[in-house]
């Protein structure tokens, strides 16, 4: 894994960050959004003042964004695309952990998005009848590595992935300096720190002695509250998972053991027993929450990807200066660790709706080739969505500036550490995540043991699966 993305910025060098949308057009309209607590944020832009109408003219676009994150920027794109243009342009991003459910109802009405996501295989399994086959498309040539593309049986290309990504524990290079400088400290460089128990015995450490280091936790707060899990149910996860399939040479499985369920046991412990906030309370923070709090100096550490730089830099009180930001490997007590590298890999493919008119796909696909080769849209990929994006269209002068992009980037050429694949595009359903996050906050709050939580994943994969079949 860690070769074929080195080699794909090589190749062109790409650009980096990510993660939801809906919506009807009036022509003679103005851009407008709205937003409503627990529901889609919905943005058309359509003909401005002066505007042309581009050859694709007589259809529209409606993207459901995946990312609430960077609602804004899908936002500001779209008034530009329709500026430029002439084409109406909708956005409707899903709240936070309701993307399916937003897309299942979206998808059935008479003005459904042109433009929505799958998650890789799984995800094509689920909205087949709704993918339209993209292999002669711009788009699709564009695509370094054709095999990351999700493909069907008949040989067609159902979608597209237009961003790779990297995660780990990202920290305060300041703080860790601080801790280095200290009397008696457990390492003094953070190239010392490469496997699990070193991890946990600087974390500790660091924990125990806050106070000197000007703290209140080293770990950001673990969030639980449902919708606002997916660090755990999902990223974390994909650690003792993809050792699991390594183990068995596999790349999907109906029957999971859980191998490495102490693993992941390790390393949640060490987040919820070393963190500014008490594990019975977890139950009530978000992804902001644990952002901001690293953002505002008040903890060391935080798991995340490097789709978070926008949200740290955001944070009105930022006191973290970019070049102190860096990432960590996630480890976990896996034998031979110390040559792991950060989880690298997509879930976001563009896939566009064979139901629209055929004048709304080829809209749709216009739009979406703008904003990989124009360079209005290439420069909002790289320096406002953040992506690395795996197309030839990008140069070396194109690269991602941000701190964590600028990371991933570096993991991906170290050829001294191997990179740790995606699998949960391979994870059964929405709703195995939603149970093994209910299952973690339970665990959190001291309610429930960890053979249970083990047993429940075990359980509740084989029957989703099941009933996927």
């Amino acid at each position: 894994m860690k070769k074929r993305f080195a080699s794909l910025l090589l190749c062109a060098t790409f650009v980096t960050t990510l993660l939801a949308g809906c919506g009807s057009g009036d022509n003679n309209s103005a851009a407008e959004s709205t937003q409503q607590s627990g529901a889609a944020n919905t943005t058309e832009a359509t003909e401005t003042a002066g505007g042309e109408q581009s050859n694709a003219a007589s259809g529209q676009v409606y993207y459901l964004n995946f990312k609430p994150e960077v609602d804004g920027v899908w936002q500001e794109l779209a008034r530009k695309y329709t500026e430029e243009t002439g084409v109406p342009v909708k956005v409707v991003t899903a709240a936070s952990g309701t993307y399916e459910q937003t897309l299942m109802s979206e998808i059935a009405n008479a003005q459904a998005p042109t433009l929505f996501q799958i998650n890789g295989p799984i995800g094509y399994s689920n909205w087949s009848e709704y993918c339209l086959d993209l292999k002669d498309t711009e788009l699709y040539s564009w695509l370094i590595d054709k095999d990351l593309a999700v493909a069907g049986a008949d040989g067609g290309v159902y979608g597209i992935p237009y961003v790779v990504e990297g995660y780990g524990i990202i920290y305060n290079d300041s703080i860790m300096q601080k801790y280095f400088a200290l009397k008696d400290a457990e390492v003094t460089s953070i190239e010392q720190i490469n496997n699990f128990e070193i991890l946990e015995e600087v974390v500790e450490d660091m924990q125990e002695r806050k106070e000197e280091l000007g703290i209140e936790g080293v770990f950001a707060s673990t969030s639980l509250t449902p919708g606002e899990d997916w660090r755990w149910h999902t990223h974390l996860a994909n650690i003792p998972i993809s050792y699991e399939y390594a183990d068995k040479n596999i790349t999907d499985t109906d029957a999971l053991e859980f191998t490495y369920a102490d693993n992941f046991e390790n390393i949640f412990d060490l987040y919820i027993e070393n963190s500014i906030t008490a594990p019975g309370l977890l139950g009530s923070k978000s992804v902001d929450d644990s952002m901001a709090e690293f953002a505002l100096g008040k903890v060391a550490m935080v798991q995340n990807g490097n789709w978070a730089w926008s949200q740290i830099s955001g944070v009105e009180g930022n006191v973290v200066q970019e070049q102190d930001v860096k990432f960590l490997p996630i480890y976990t007590g896996m034998e031979g660790e110390e040559s792991q590298g950060l989880c690298i890999g997509t879930e976001n493919f563009f896939s566009v709706n064979s139901q629209a008119s055929s004048e709304d796909q080829q809209a749709t696909i216009a739009f979406v080739e703008w904003l990989f080769s124009s360079e209005t849209g290439k420069a909002a990929v790289t320096n406002k969505l953040g992506f690395i994006a795996p197309f030839n269209t990008f140069t070396d002068e194109e690269k991602p500036m941000d701190p964590l992009a600028q990371e991933v980037i570096r993991y991906m050429n170290d050829e001294t550490k191997e990179s740790v694949i995606w699998n949960f595009t391979s994870f059964p359903s929405q709703q195995f995540k939603d149970d093994f996050g209910s299952a973690l906050l339970e665990y959190a709050a001291g309610s429930l043991e960890w053979d249970a939580v083990e047993a429940l994943v075990i359980e509740r994969w084989a029957a989703e699966k099941a009933a996927a079949q």
